[in-house]
């Protein structure tokens, strides 16, 4: 276990302390108030940590409080990881951006997209163009979520039996097969749509490699890396650290549901939401990308596969919201915003919801975790708390405006 620590006072790195202070007293409010139960968040300027705090608890039934090694499930971060990783096997010639995907994953190789209709009278054809890999990194391949309820391959999901994205009892291999027997939204690299595409690439790396993902990360990302506690489940050791998962009630308030189980290791391998990290491997993650592929004489990357996972790969300068497949993705938080490959980047700082620097990129999960790298001001910041919300929370809006209003230079 590594812990994350502050390593420098905010003045000394233009950061406004007082204006931190806000940041915190903020937040402690959602506490204090029940509608949270417990965060960590974390701001570096230059690689160094010039304000850490915990609140509240991680688990409010024992009364265990929020500590800097809490274990956080971060869901949708792990997209950016197992980007991360598959970009290792592009750079060593075992994969390419265009590869098509059925080159690697049989079933994939003749995709068909849909044209009308719903249930057992849906018709389709054939896909214009080849699933590429890189559609896949940029949610551009037709790919898409059970949960969305917008459009009738949504349903086909929810027949499939993929409500939460997995087959019960399957294994990746077993639910990608599934995938890749439903039809695609759309011809691949025409809209974008938030899918299950981090689970196909996730399957791919371990065809690719010849290695499970969990020991291929482990073994090419976490170790180097120092992310001594990143993984798909938790040790017994660990087990206490790990913080309780909670929904929104109706009210606003907290209650524990169930969220990934983590104790032992788990038969589906997700690339899309499996992990499991604390601060300190998210920090690690984050330095590893704002150093460009570098982090404490260890190279994972070289610098130009970092600058371009982390730039804009929506054709014509598109933005999340103007290249979104259906209303889902309609709404003012992808106002801006462009994507890369497995992080979102801000094309336009004058149009998102909250003050941002050109080529700001991170990513968020469903339990209210976040991380993002502004490479402008040198600056990286996380927040993590588990919390499953039913509306439409202003935490990030709010944590991006109060990291903003930090800094003084």
């Amino acid at each position: 276990m590594a812990l994350l620590r502050q390593q420098v006072e905010p003045g000394e790195v233009g950061l406004d302390p007082k204006a931190l202070d806000r940041l915190d007293q903020h937040f402690a409010h959602y506490v204090d108030e029940g509608r949270l139960p417990g965060f960590l968040v974390a701001v570096s300027r230059g690689g160094r940590v010039a304000h850490l705090t915990t609140h509240g608890l991680r688990d409010v039934a024992a009364g265990r409080p929020v500590t800097a090694d809490t274990l956080w499930r971060i869901y949708s971060m792990t997209k950016p990881v197992t980007s991360v990783a598959a970009l290792l096997l592009v750079e060593e010639g075992r994969l390419g951006l265009d590869d098509p995907v059925g080159r690697h994953l049989p079933a994939f190789a003749e995709p068909r997209v849909h044209v009308e209709g719903s249930g057992a009278d849906v018709r389709t054809r054939p896909a214009a163009g080849p699933l590429l890999i890189r559609h896949l990194m940029t949610h551009t391949a037709g790919l898409t979520f059970a949960f969305y309820h917008c459009h009738p391959v949504d349903a086909l999901y929810r027949d499939a039996n993929l409500e939460s994205a997995v087959l019960p009892g399957s294994t990746l291999a077993e639910t990608v097969d599934v995938y890749a027997g439903l039809p695609l939204q759309f011809d691949p690299g025409t809209q974008w749509n938030y899918s299950v595409a981090s689970n196909v690439l996730g399957r791919v790396i371990e065809v690719v490699s010849g290695q499970p993902l969990d020991e291929f990360l482990a073994e090419r990302v976490f170790g180097p890396l120092g992310m001594t506690d990143a993984g798909f489940c938790v040790t017994d050791e660990q087990a206490d650290r790990l913080a309780e998962l909670y929904g929104e009630t109706e009210s606003g308030g907290v209650t524990p549901i169930p969220g990934l189980p983590l104790h032992g290791r788990p038969r589906f391998l997700s690339g899309s939401g499996g992990m499991a990290a604390s601060a300190h491997d998210i920090h690690r993650f984050m330095e590893l990308l704002r150093r460009r592929g570098e982090l404490d004489g260890v190279r994972l990357l070289a610098p130009e596969t970092v600058d371009l996972m982390t730039s804009n790969h929506l054709p014509g300068g598109a933005d999340l919201r103007s290249f979104g497949s259906h209303p889902a993705h309609d709404e003012p938080g992808n106002d801006g915003l462009g994507f890369g490959l497995g992080v979102s980047v801000v094309i336009d700082p004058s149009r998102t919801r909250a003050p941002a620097s050109l080529g700001t990129y991170g990513w968020s999960g469903a339990a209210t975790t976040t991380f993002w790298i502004d490479p402008v001001r040198d600056l990286t910041v996380q927040f993590m708390t588990q919390l499953r919300p039913k509306t439409s929370h202003t935490i990030f809006p709010d944590l991006k405006r109060l990291v903003h209003e930090a800094v003084t230079d």
